[in-house]
């Protein structure tokens, strides 16, 4: 048992690169998580363990990457309650376009959020919010961070 409130997955190593930046996000605001690689096509039974281990375990949020065909949120998303956020990842002959159709196409009663293309570290921010509904002490990190990112912002011009 961890003490992970956020499941961070992807299908294979080549993504780990961009799917790393959700843990560094999550890092930021204190906020424990785990790293798995699964692939729903190579390994679907080991998928399918781990979604059920997921809320005895205590995660509340999955974040799931996925590039070419992306059915592993959907994948995910059909067997837990639990919110799922997808990542598109960029790669194949369509540069990542197929993953963010895939992802924002689920079918009806299977949601799954989405954030752009090798968006990583949004899909690690909407964790967090998700997170801090229930957590005041996250939500005051929040608060604070999207203050300093919007002052950044503003000093950029």
């Amino acid at each position: 048992m961890t003490d992970a409130r956020v499941a961070v997955i992807y299908g294979s190593m080549t993504e780990h690169e961009v799917m790393a930046r959700v843990g560094a996000m999550l890092a930021r605001f204190g906020v424990d998580y785990d790293e798995t690689v699964i692939s729903p096509h190579r390994s679907p039974r080991a998928l399918l363990d781990w979604c059920a281990e997921l809320e005895p375990r205590g995660i509340e949020v999955v974040v799931a990457g996925g590039g070419v065909n992306a059915s592993l949120a959907g994948i995910i998303a059909s067997h837990v309650t639990l919110p799922v956020i997808g990542v598109p990842l960029k790669g194949g002959g369509i540069s990542g376009l197929d993953a963010l159709l895939a992802m924002t196409s689920m079918s009806a009663g299977v949601p799954v959020a989405v954030v752009g293309l090798d968006h990583s570290t949004n899909a690690a921010i909407l964790a967090v919010q998700i997170l801090a509904v229930r957590d005041p002490a996250l939500r005051t990190q929040l608060t604070q961070f999207k203050e300093t990112f919007e002052q950044a912002a503003v000093t950029q011009l």
